[in-house]
């Protein structure tokens, strides 16, 4: 099927479906499901080619087709540079931001109370398993029964591979020359490493009589975006398309944290090029199809236990990531691109080929994991499953969505409306995503949505004592 064609029918073939109802504590004569996910690290929503995008992902394609998509799926943001850290410590946690910031000194704690994710999936009877990066304040060896190859939050990004490449000159970095190491340090890439312990992982778990809690986290696609030449190959750099919100430079760029200083932004050179975007998006593109291809391996290692039929998959990312959009490269910003990584699930009695687009944060599948285990979801945990919308039985996850960096950015989105504010620049935007999905026009200045303006400030203020966020806002510019 033409990509095209895909997307038409991913999205609308399947428009007037009756949802059936979700399996709970097991899908096959009482057993209870397995649980495999799948984690990508700084992977942008729309990187999917079921999606359009140039990012070739037939296996991940393979799995939109089986299951629901989630196109409006969040992370909260984070407490400092490393939004990573705050998207898995939430995650395991299953606190909201803030509270999740104030667990993280008592991380190892809540690991020997056996309160982590992991830990509750095997208080419920499962066999837990780990491998891949990990980058939680407390160990994953204590929290899972099973880990190998565990990894540091990124591969090492060599001096070369900052403020590159420059349009004219030779190019001092090379994303597929192995003497850079990063993803090749150790002798194998990471992402094949963590396909190969998927593989010994699964053929283990077809031994055993438990069901199995399995989850394999790339450090794929961060930078340095590495990947064999082959995978670069398959993107001609002139064939690669500019973004519809490109800009030489972001005008707040300071006042967010989001300057040369930030070292996800000094990957490429300012101002922003055309060569250096498409560069960057290359590189990010390849890496992304080389992933792609070890999850390819997962599900067909999956098929092989014989277990397929009795297993949901959960596939998304800590975040998302500009890679030269709004003039911006990494993740510490509120735009859609940043905020927002891919989400699929499936398995037993989910929908195939299913679109849902109510916002949902991709903390979600924690609760979500627990209650397919049948285990009750603790008091503690803020996020929601994501049965009830996936059966039909609500339509609104969040009322709104809620999103901070450090004291710096502030965002709410309800509907079809978004408000960021910069409390350092006095700045507040206003985006309409339904008319102007890549965020590129600011609607602050138009009397015609003022109510609309008022009533996201409002929204904000109330969020913001929800998620104990102390942070004052000045709304004067």
């Amino acid at each position: 099927m033409e990509r095209r064609e895909f997307v038409k029918w991913l999205g609308f073939g399947f428009a007037s479906m009756t949802l059936p109802a979700v399996a709970g504590a097991g899908a096959k004569g009482g057993d209870k499901p397995n649980i495999l996910f799948i984690f990508a690290d700084d992977q942008c929503h729309d990187a999917l080619s079921a999606l359009g995008s140039e990012a070739q992902t037939p296996h991940l394609d393979r799995l939109a087709a089986r299951g629901v998509t989630f196109t409006n799926c969040y992370n909260q943001g984070a407490w400092h540079g490393a939004v990573c850290v705050a998207s898995r410590t939430m995650l395991n946690s299953g606190r909201f931001l803030w509270n999740a910031k104030a667990l993280e000194p008592n991380l190892n704690a809540e690991r020997e109370a056996g309160r982590l994710w992991s830990q509750q999936m095997a208080a419920a009877g499962y066999d837990t398993y780990f491998a891949g990066k990990w980058h939680v304040k407390t160990k994953a060896a204590g929290a899972f029964q099973t880990t190998k190859n565990v990894r540091p939050g990124m591969p090492n990004q060599t001096k070369e591979g900052y403020n590159r490449p420059i349009e004219g000159e030779p190019d001092k970095w090379s994303p597929y020359d192995e003497k850079f190491q990063g993803y090749w340090k150790g002798g194998k890439h990471w992402s094949e490493v963590l396909g190969d312990d998927a593989v010994e992982f699964l053929g283990q778990a077809a031994g055993e009589k438990n069901p199995f809690f399995m989850y394999l986290a790339f450090n794929a696609p961060h930078d340095p975006r590495q990947s064999p030449k082959e995978y670069v190959d398959r993107y001609p750099l002139d064939e690669i398309e500019m973004p519809g919100n490109f800009l030489p430079e972001y005008p707040y760029k300071d006042a967010i944290g989001c300057s040369a200083k930030l070292r996800d932004e000094k990957l490429a050179p300012f101002p922003r090029t055309e060569y250096a975007v498409k560069k960057n998006r290359q590189e990010y593109f390849a890496i992304i199809s080389h992933m792609d291809a070890q999850i390819g391996r997962m599900l067909d290692a999956l098929e092989k236990t014989g277990k397929a039929e009795n297993t949901y998959i959960f596939f998304t990312a800590d975040h998302g990531l500009a890679v030269g959009q709004h003039g911006l490269l990494g993740k510490q910003n509120m735009f859609e691109h940043s905020m927002k990584p891919p989400m699929i699930v499936c398995g037993p009695d989910i929908p195939r080929g299913k679109p849902i687009a109510a916002p949902v944060y991709l903390q979600d599948i924690m609760p979500t994991a627990l209650e397919l285990a049948g285990a009750e979801v603790p008091g503690h945990v803020q996020f929601r499953s994501l049965l009830p919308l996936i059966a039909g039985e609500r339509m609104i996850q969040y009322d709104a969505i809620y999103g901070a960096y450090c004291d710096l950015q502030r965002m709410v989105r309800q509907g079809r409306h978004k408000l960021i504010h910069y409390p350092k620049a006095k700045k507040t935007l206003l985006f309409d995503l339904t008319t102007d999905p890549l965020e590129n026009k600011d609607l602050t200045g138009d009397p015609r949505h003022a109510g609309v303006l008022e009533a996201l400030k409002a929204k904000l203020i109330a969020l913001q004592e929800e998620m104990g966020d102390t942070l004052k806002i000045d709304w004067s510019e």
